[in-house]
């Protein structure tokens, strides 16, 4: 029998068996199961209200529901303390241990929106005690991540648009059944997730300003144990991203949380660490606990949809990432140096959520700025991705398109699951905006002969500034046929869409190494020159990215042939003239010439 079936038997047994074995296998002098719970019994909740306090909290059994999900049962306790009648289900209290008659029952996990009772769904912990046992040979890369085409010519701004609209989940319906969200504490401003807050929904987590753990240094002994924080630092270091939630149960050096999944990443490398509540917010939509992580005491290996599992002392494999804003309106340089999880979608989204943080720790842009930058993306065993640029439009929507759209590409690749060692930003707001428009564009002479030499004369309007003119010499080709002939003036974005179509070739990579070039090409046109174009006839063939301009027709045509393994196509050729006008040109125009041989 091939090794492979083999596995795959052994697999689906274990899948099959483990339940029975842990059932049975289960100590039940400390776990109680649901098969001994019955509805109106008492029991007890533990969890934390207030700094790091764990409290008991009276609960009552109001059933059993079994399959409540396929394969999963789901008990069902409503609180009967004051406080938790006041603030209903709590995002953060995912994990909060449930005890029957001093035995663990499980962890709260879910509730109802806009739901005015405090009523829980509890995972059982025998279901609990499953997760993290049986883990496939898979990365932990293989959960959500942005959908990318590597077939055709690769866009930076595609790619940041695809990380914007992946979703893990919809949202729940007005009376639906929720799993308890999870507050991210951060020092960020709140502001800093508005173009982001779909995402952020989707994943069950609720963007909450909270604090530094650097100031509750005196917090930094706090063991991990069941009722207590379980804080998921995403980023942290001088910008914090954790998620709050409680502890369950702690067996050894094991910690079980949350009684759901996390981020549903089955196998996960984030770090764990312990936390504190500030306070918790009642509110008639959602309450949840207003906290901040405190110390990192381990990292998560497993987030499956009953629990999720770390170990104490294990150490994530985390990103670097230095971030350096120069504003106008600030007196001083601000850096921030932190680590970031590593992660194809959660890296691009955190940096994205951070930058726009930074950038507005002073407030909202004003209306009239532009942005210079430089973005550099460490990469271990490859070359860098080194972007300098300029922008000038809409907040920093631009700026994050090409950043964080290249970091999305890089780590979404096919071909290499490749590792990010460093991502650094620097960005320079300055308080005017660049931007312009084409006036007129003209050449001066709408016939010409092959070697003539023709000036095109292109004015721009600039906002507040007024018009100026550029002008560049053009050479017609020697050899060029007669005909008709387009010269093209425009901005970077007109003449990346120009060029992606008619050489898609030179943008769709083949590998890790030209996907890296094609990002720097892509990334460094120079946002503030004038481009000028001129489409001469095709002039050869291009065999995957490779061109042979100059090839004879007699060979083009051989090679040109359907029966060949790999794919040819006729070279589209163009002349052009990039001229630095200090502006983003936000269109084009085009005119017509014609190639006579005058004699």
């Amino acid at each position: 029998m091939p090794k492979k079936l083999i596995s795959a038997l052994k697999a689906v047994l274990c899948l099959l068996i483990w339940p029975c074995l842990c059932l049975s296998q289960i100590d039940k002098t400390k776990y109680i199961t649901i098969y001994e719970i019955t509805p109106g019994a008492d029991a007890v909740c533990l969890t934390v209200y207030k700094g790091v306090k764990i409290e008991k909290f009276p609960l009552k059994v109001v059933d059993i529901i079994r399959d409540f999900e396929p394969g999963r049962n789901a008990i069902l306790v409503m609180g009967t303390d004051e406080r938790f009648i006041h603030t209903g289900p709590v995002a953060g209290c995912s994990g909060s241990p449930v005890y029957i008659n001093g035995r663990l029952a499980g962890a709260t996990a879910f509730g109802w929106s806009y739901s005015k009772d405090p009523l829980y769904g509890v995972t059982p912990i025998e279901e609990m005690l499953e997760a993290g046992t049986y883990m496939p040979e898979q990365s932990q890369q293989d959960g959500i991540a942005p959908a990318q085409n590597f077939s055709s010519p690769v866009s930076l701004k595609t790619a940041y648009n695809e990380l914007l609209s992946c979703r893990k989940n919809p949202s729940a319906g007005r009376n639906g059944l929720n799993y308890l969200p999870c507050p991210i504490a951060t020092t960020l401003p709140q502001s800093s997730f508005s173009d982001f807050a779909e995402a952020f929904d989707s994943l069950g987590l609720i963007p909450v300003s909270g604090g530094s753990a650097g100031r509750l240094a005196e917090y930094a002994d706090i063991p991990m144990q069941p009722g207590g924080i379980i804080a998921l630092p995403l980023v942290y270091g001088d910008i914090e991203l954790a998620a709050i939630g409680t502890i369950t149960e702690v067996a050894g050096d094991k910690v079980y949380g949350f009684g759901h999944s996390f981020l549903g990443q089955g196998q996960i490398d984030v770090p764990m660490a312990t936390g504190y509540v500030h306070t918790v917010v009642a509110s008639v939509i959602r309450s949840f606990k207003f906290g901040q992580s405190i110390d990192i005491k381990g990292a998560l290996y497993a987030d499956q949809s009953s629990a999720i599992v770390g170990t104490i002392g294990r150490k994530a494999v985390t990103i670097p990432m230095h971030i350096k804003i120069e504003r106008f309106d600030d007196s001083k340089t601000r850096t921030y140096d932190c680590q970031v999880i590593s992660h194809r979608y959660f890296t691009p989204l955190m940096a994205a959520t951070c930058i726009g943080g930074t950038t507005k720790m002073l407030g909202d842009l004003p209306t009239d700025h532009s942005i210079q930058y430089k973005t550099r993306i460490g990469i271990k065993g490859y070359a860098p991705i080194v972007l300098e640029n300029f922008s000038s439009r809409v907040d920093i929507a631009d700026y994050l398109a090409d950043s964080i759209g290249a970091l999305t590409l890089i780590m979404n690749n096919p071909y290499d699951r490749c590792r990010i060692s460093s991502l650094d930003f620097e960005v320079k707001i300055l308080p005017k905006t660049a931007i312009s428009h084409i006036w007129s564009f003209d050449i001066s002479d709408v016939t010409v002969k092959p070697g003539q030499t023709i000036t095109a004369k292109t004015t721009i309007e600039a906002y507040l500034a007024g018009h100026k003119t550029y002008k560049t010499e053009i050479k017609i080709p020697e050899n060029i046929p007669e005909g008709n002939y387009k010269i093209i003036a425009g901005g970077m974005d007109e003449y990346l869409q120009f060029a992606t179509s008619a050489a898609p070739y030179k943008y769709t990579p083949e590998n890790l190494p030209s996907l890296i070039n094609i990002v720097n090409d892509i990334g460094n046109a120079q946002a503030n020159n004038l481009y000028i174009v001129m489409i001469t006839p095709p002039g050869g063939i291009a065999i995957e990215n490779a061109e042979l301009p100059q090839l004879p027709l007699s060979k083009a045509i051989l090679l040109d042939s359907e029966k060949r393994s790999l794919p040819t196509t006729r070279t589209v050729q163009w002349i052009e003239e990039k001229i630095p006008v200090d502006t983003i040109v936000l269109d084009a125009r085009e005119l017509n010439i014609t190639v006579k041989n005058k004699k």
